[in-house]
């Protein structure tokens, strides 16, 4: 009996990750890019529901939302831009996984806020990094661009990518926090029915 009710709460589980995943690739549909920034960078709400996943189950429960997420952008989008959906799932895991770790071991509204702020400069330091030695390279080779100095991929970095994650890590963090006081509820029944 108990391992029919555990398998019924995993298929429960997957079910909601699935769906999480779809909303979250609904959502990467709907970027927009910053005023003042490279228009190749673009902001979206991808994020929520994967955070939102990952403080109801687990960290590990953010990195498959995540995962479902770009797989179904990649298949909506006929791969035109592996990199970018790359560069988009590291950027999501590096930002929600931090928080999520943070918030189950602290529980409460703190520990959110202390996440958020840590996740977003995890991810601005990671996607810094990650630029600086795969991203722009890779795309400097499809783009044909002769060649990439230190000096202009450091200055791409500090004048775009830097900039646009802690304004994504802030923009992202302003519209979660709301919505998870209001769905704190929801979320804390979830976590008692679905173990």
């Amino acid at each position: 009996m108990q391992a029919k009710s555990k398998q019924s709460s995993n298929l429960l589980k997957l079910i909601i990750l699935s769906l999480f995943g779809t909303i979250s690739m609904v959502l990467l549909f709907l970027n927009f890019p910053l005023p003042f920034l490279p228009p190749y960078l673009k902001v979206d709400f991808g994020e929520v529901p994967t955070l939102l996943a990952a403080l109801i189950f687990s960290p590990m429960a953010g990195v498959i939302v995540q995962l479902i997420k770009n797989l179904l952008y990649l298949i909506f989008t006929g791969a035109a831009d592996p990199v970018g959906v790359f560069a988009n799932f590291v950027a999501g895991i590096t930002f929600v996984v931090p928080i999520s770790m943070i918030y189950h071991k602290y529980k409460g509204n703190k520990s959110l806020i202390t996440g958020l702020v840590s996740g977003t400069i995890i991810m601005t330091i990671a996607m810094g990094v990650l630029n600086y030695y795969v991203l722009l390279p890779i795309y400097g080779v499809f783009m044909g661009w002769e060649e990439m100095t230190s000096t202009f991929l450091l200055s791409t970095i500090f004048v775009g990518v830097v900039p646009f994650n802690l304004l994504k890590g802030v923009i992202v963090s302003a519209l979660f926090v709301p919505l998870f006081v209001k769905l704190k509820p929801w979320i804390e029944q979830k976590q008692a029915t679905i173990r």
